[in-house]
């Protein structure tokens, strides 16, 4: 099964030093993760200033360009995983916020993994 993970936070996290201690245990958790073969591929993402969205409502096309400053959060980055099973996506979430909050206590952020629809 694949899943993307969504890490969401605050965009103002942009503007502050990611910690020493968190940019090392995620380079040993991404490694390890390609080289299980479990990670697909990851990446964190520019600023919305950077970007833009194109909604469709009411049968019309609206183009926004970043900065977004009404949103709360942001997606800040993402990973593309498989696994056998719910469970074991849930762990790799799980153990991927667990060095957010050990080695960055401060980070307030959400981990959000939903199945790819292969279908």
């Amino acid at each position: 099964m694949k899943y993307l993970m969504l890490i969401n936070h605050s965009e103002a996290y942009r503007s502050q030093p990611i910690p020493q201690g968190l940019q090392d245990a995620m380079a040993e958790f991404v490694a390890a993760g390609f080289n299980s073969g479990v990670l697909k591929d990851t990446a964190g993402l520019k600023s919305t200033a950077e970007g833009f969205r194109i909604r469709s409502s009411g049968g019309v096309l609206k183009t926004t360009d970043g900065p977004f400053t009404e949103a709360r959060e942001v997606v800040g980055g993402y990973a593309i995983i498989e696994v056998a099973s719910h469970h074991d996506a849930r762990e790799i979430a799980r153990q991927f916020m667990e060095l957010h909050r050990v080695h960055w206590p401060e980070f307030d952020g959400v981990c959000e993994a939903r199945p790819l629809d292969e279908t």
